[in-house]
């Protein structure tokens, strides 16, 4: 069972009209990576959960996106202004303009729409936990860029609580993960010799034979940047 509140999550404010910067935050609510994907990701998954608190742990968390999408809307609405007009929108998007009537539809910000494709549902809490964890590192990504690309302080707000949110819920997925990293699909496969085995195929020998090593190299060590 689902209930609406009718108070947002976080409340949203723009400095101004922005449509242009409107198509941009499209993505997070109809794209690959955006709010709807997580939600409808996390929902599907649950439904195969038997652990009672792992489960909760889905459903709260998609519970939370489908609040976030509420906030992508409304900040949409808000930078695409009050009056339909296409030429606010210079390049990209302007299906919201010429088609939706300013309604944030549910499409990215070239106007693809969202399709369910973009949600992922193994049914194995370990593969379907390591999707998680790669989907709120995207996600969080994508906010990362759209930070750097506007200057309103208020939008720049919004997206600062969403991508520390994200942030979150990547570490929640990470705890579940290590509660069941021993079961399912780790479990039952990758427990032979073969498993332990690094090929080392950066650097052949000289009659360019593949070098069988049983120790990979080693990341402990911070990359050079």
């Amino acid at each position: 069972m689902f209930k609406h509140d009718k108070a947002l999550l976080r409340e949203v404010k723009v400095e101004k009209p922005n449509p242009q910067y409107a198509a941009l935050m499209q993505e997070q609510l109809g794209g690959a990576n955006g709010e709807l994907k997580a939600a409808m990701q996390y929902i599907s998954q649950s439904f195969r959960v038997k652990d009672q608190a792992l489960k909760d742990l889905f459903l709260d968390i998609a519970a939370e996106e489908l609040s976030h999408m509420e906030m992508v809307s409304q900040t949409i609405n808000l930078l695409n202004g009050h009056d339909v007009n296409y030429k606010g929108t210079e390049a990209g998007e302007i299906e919201t303009h010429v088609l939706g009537g300013l309604a944030p539809l549910l499409i990215n910000s070239s106007g693809h729409p969202w399709n369910s494709d973009y949600v992922s549902c193994t049914g194995d809490l370990v593969a379907d936990l390591l999707s998680n964890i790669a989907s709120e590192q995207r996600a969080k990504v994508v906010y990362e860029y759209l930070y750097r690309q506007i200057n309103d302080k208020y939008v720049r707000e919004t997206i600062d609580f969403l991508l520390n949110r994200e942030e979150a819920h990547n570490a929640l997925f990470r705890d579940a993960l290590n509660k069941v990293k021993d079961t399912g699909s780790n479990k039952d496969f990758g427990v032979t010799e073969d498993s332990k085995l690094y090929f080392n195929l950066s650097n052949p020998g000289p009659n360019h034979d593949t070098k069988i090593d049983i120790n990979p190299p080693s990341f402990e060590e911070p990359l050079k940047k």
